[in-house]
């Protein structure tokens, strides 16, 4: 008989695929406000993730805190996710998005064709536009690119972007950098059940224990940024997420007890040693 020990491990080696690539950690984490670069790497290390996502933009024009990023980051064992954050429009996302894959290739991923898709036209809310996304998600995939697109917690919105051709759906817990945790519950797990490609709850979480809550409704993985390079100790919190990504994932598989609206004993009644007043 397996220890569970070894089961435990066997499940969470179970790869995430994602356009065909294996992952063996199920968070992502991002590049973006860190007080500095070796606090960045050590996040990182400490996440144990596998999918690091960059914003062109800023690299490109070496936006403060973005200088020497590139060259901080060992790209043989984390997998780039560029991502098109400033785009406000399709066409500027489908530009992005194209100097993002030559930006991958200049630094040795030749087959990396990722983009994590971004277009968001509020600066307040920062919420994504559906049908930007949509437009800017069937050009890309026309030019060979595997989109990753973020958006509201949307399942009508989430299968036809799965239709065109998606490689995965992000839909957000809550606005980006809110802390608010997962607020679209409800939603989110409609999108799970209809979805044949994984689905990654992107933007809102917070703290570990809302990391553990998304994987436990049944999302493949976790993008977790602000949460992690704002906190008072980011390699520390970063090494959290980590592990309640795994808690979750875990307890999602075990499959938890169904819901009552009445207590039901835990020990069994049989047995049990009756008094006199019993006999």
């Amino acid at each position: 008989m397996q220890t569970v020990e070894k089961l435990t491990t066997e499940t969470l080696e179970e790869p995430l695929i994602i356009a065909g690539k294996k992952f063996t950690s199920r968070l992502m984490t991002g590049t973006g406000k860190y007080s500095t670069i070796e606090t960045m790497q050590q996040s990182i290390e400490a996440s144990g993730c596998e999918i690091l996502t960059v914003a062109v933009r800023r690299v490109q024009t070496k936006a403060p805190g973005y200088e020497g990023l590139a060259e901080a980051i060992d790209w043989q064992k984390i997998w780039m996710l560029p991502n098109t954050a400033g785009c406000q429009t399709a066409e500027d996302a489908v530009r992005v998005a194209r100097l993002g894959r030559e930006m991958a290739k200049l630094l040795g991923q030749e087959d990396n064709n990722f983009v994590k898709l971004e277009v968001i036209p509020d600066p307040k809310y920062l919420l994504p536009d559906p049908i930007g996304t949509l437009q800017a998600a069937e050009k890309l995939i026309k030019e060979g690119f595997a989109v990753l697109p973020y958006i509201n917690a949307d399942p009508l919105l989430a299968k036809r972007l799965e239709e065109v051709g998606c490689v995965t759906v992000m839909p957000l817990g809550s606005p980006i950098g809110s802390g608010q945790g997962i607020q679209n519950a409800a939603n989110i797990s409609i999108i799970i059940d209809n979805s044949t490609v994984p689905v990654v709850i992107d933007a809102g979480i917070g703290t570990p224990s809302e990391a553990t809550q998304a994987m436990e409704i049944g999302a493949d993985a976790l993008l977790i940024n602000s949460a992690i390079a704002k906190a008072k100790n980011p390699p520390m919190m970063a090494k959290a997420m980590g592990m309640a990504t795994e808690s979750g994932r875990l307890a999602y598989l075990a499959g938890r007890i169904p819901k009552k609206d009445y207590a039901a004993a835990s020990s069994p009644l049989t047995g049990r040693i009756n008094t006199p007043e019993q006999k």
